[in-house]
This record gives C-alpha cells, sequence and structure tokens, in this order.
C-alpha cells in the first residue's frame, strides 16, 4: 500500500493546484514501530512549489495542502507530512543559493 501513496498525494496535489514541481519522499522506513507507523500510517516529505502559494503565509499553504489530502490524512493512510510549500519565485531563490 506504501508504494500508492506516493502517486495518491500527487495527484490529489496536482487535482487541487497548479503544481510547477513536487518531491514526495516516503520516509515510513525510518519511523518503523512508531505508534502511528504501527497503524499503518506513512510518513511523507513533500516540497511542493506552485503559484497558487503567492501571497499566502505558511500556515495558508500547508492548509491548502492538506485540503488537498483531505480524507487521507488519517493514521492509517499518512500519518505525518512534512511540507515545503514554495511559490516558483522562492524556489527560483533556492536553487540560487545551492
Amino acid at each position: 500500500m506504501n508504494e500508492d501513496r506516493p502517486a495518491m498525494i500527487e495527484s490529489r496535489l496536482r487535482a487541487a493546484m497548479t503544481v510547477d514541481d513536487l518531491e514526495i519522499v516516503d520516509d515510513s522506513h525510518r519511523h518503523r514501530g512508531h505508534a502511528g507507523a504501527r497503524a499503518g500510517g506513512g510518513h511523507f516529505r513533500v516540497r511542493v512549489v506552485s503559484p497558487d502559494f503567492a501571497g499566502k503565509g505558511t500556515i495558508a499553504r500547508h492548509r491548502m495542502v492538506y485540503a488537498a489530502m483531505g480524507d487521507a490524512m488519517r493514521a492509517d493512510v499518512i500519518h505525518a507530512l512534512s511540507i515545503r510549500a514554495l511559490t516558483p519565485a522562492e524556489a527560483n531563490a533556492d536553487a540560487g543559493e545551492g
């Protein structure tokens, strides 16, 4: 089931907003034995770049991502989701720092 979750995350984000770039990392293996992992929930890191984030603060951006995930944000599907939500300009500035 875990291998289907990144595809589900991508599908939901792309359906809910304009996505210029998306990276999804499944960190579930790093949380074996954790209460949420025992319930079957996955741990994921998401870096999403969208012009839809322009003019919005971090909390509003995270709310947009959580709204896109909807009912998947249950302990048995997605237990933990680390979000990095950037506008295209912020992503370009990030790339220039490396």
